[in-house]
């Protein structure tokens, strides 16, 4: 379980503050059509009524708590068939989780207490909204028992919006469809637990990866992050970059540098995936075709300008790009993999990038159609086959 918050601080009540750059998108005519047309319309206005009803911190904090938590299981329930359908949206669709968590966000970033309250006591209530909406706090393996095995799977928001804000993102999906579950693989039972990161710089440099995932890795049998990659294909990654490579985030930050970690001075310039590359390939996961991807992008020992290698880093280069590239998906798989090195685990893990998640021919408009459920419903499945091959080796 989450560590107690810390009491509030007697200082003056905070002045609300302004709308993030994400949290301003909801504004927009598509956000509303889907938290119209999923049920999760009214997620932001029931949080807004709690807050208000809140005379201390405490209240405001099992509010949060309670609010946030909800809204997780609540997603996970849609996307696995439990409840009723509210709405028209497929129930495979992650976007109403997101949309519905900015809604309250944004509400608790402008709300004004009747009590007195600090920025940091705001601060520390949106840290525990978005980890318990996104099923960090909730992601816990059980420590012992070899009835089945453990499996930890993280997917991410969806981004770029301001190209298209339609967007979807089929890691997020699947994360939601595979939560809690089990799988019967040739080695037996697997349930899988997940979580959902943002897709936002400076959180990772706060360290929400190696918080979430410390202690759930060295309980685990396996575990793999998984994000959206490349047009029509599912990729296994070899090699993850310790480089940041500045595309813009959800809130339009840019950021070019060494990934920031822990511990700087023993920070290696490449990690590696322990997945089982060949059986993955090897395996009829489903209808996209699937690669072991070994390449990466360096500036070789002694040199100055950044190359690609197809076969991976060489000895005293520093990394430009691993095989996932150079944003967040490439960062996620090289910090949970650094944690891995860094516990000293002989844990099987690394990334899965996933194909692009478009629409169907000449939709340009509309928030969904059948060929758009369809490619996810069948990125969901493969994703699923692919970690029953992972976790049978």
């Amino acid at each position: 379980m989450p560590a107690q918050a810390a009491a509030p601080t007697a200082e003056p009540a905070a002045a609300p503050g302004p709308v993030t750059v994400e949290e301003a998108r909801l504004e927009r005519a598509v956000p509303q059509e889907i938290l119209r047309r999923s049920g999760f319309d009214s997620v932001a206005p029931s949080f807004a009524r709690s807050l208000t009803g809140a005379t201390s911190y405490r209240q405001a904090e099992k509010a949060v708590a309670r609010h946030a938590g909800a809204l997780w299981q609540r997603a996970v329930d849609r996307a696995q068939g439990r409840g009723p359908l509210l709405g028209d949206l497929s129930r495979d669709d992650d976007r109403p989780l997101y949309w519905a968590r900015l809604g309250m966000t944004r509400e608790l970033r402008q709300w004004q207490p009747s009590f007195e309250f600090s920025e940091a006591d705001r601060a520390r209530l949106l840290d525990r909204l978005e980890r318990a909406s996104r099923g960090q706090d909730s992601l816990d393996l059980p420590s012992s028992g070899k009835r089945f095995k453990r499996i930890v799977m993280t997917g991410f928001d969806p981004f770029t919006l301001d190209r298209d804000v339609r967007i979807s993102n089929p890691s997020g999906a699947t994360a939601l469809a595979l939560d809690g579950t089990v799988l019967q693989t040739a080695d037996g039972p697997a349930r899988i637990e997940t979580a959902v990161f943002p897709v936002r710089w400076a959180d990772f440099a706060d360290g929400t990866v190696e918080r979430t995932l410390r202690r759930q890795l060295p309980k685990a049998d396996l575990f793999t992050t998984v994000s959206q990659g490349r047009p029509g294909r599912f990729d296994i990654e070899r090699t993850n970059g310790a480089w940041r490579g500045g595309f813009g985030d959800n809130d339009n930050v840019s950021r070019l540098e060494v990934v920031p970690v822990r511990d700087p001075a023993t920070q290696p310039q490449w990690t590696s995936s322990t997945l089982p590359h060949a059986a993955i390939v090897a395996a009829q996961t489903g209808r996209f075709p699937v690669y072991d991807n070994t390449s990466v992008t360096e500036i070789p020992a002694g040199g100055t300008t950044a190359v690609v290698r197809p076969d991976g880093p060489t000895p005293g280069s520093t990394a430009r790009a691993g095989g996932g590239g150079d944003y967040l998906s490439n960062e996620i798989a090289y910090r949970a993999t650094l944690l891995r090195d860094r516990l000293d685990l002989n844990v099987p893990g690394g990334h899965v990038h996933t194909p692009v998640l478009h629409f169907g021919a000449g939709n340009t408009t509309q928030v969904t159609d059948p060929e758009f459920v369809r490619n996810r419903l069948d990125i969901i499945a493969q994703v699923r086959e692919i970690i029953r091959v992972a976790a049978a080796q």
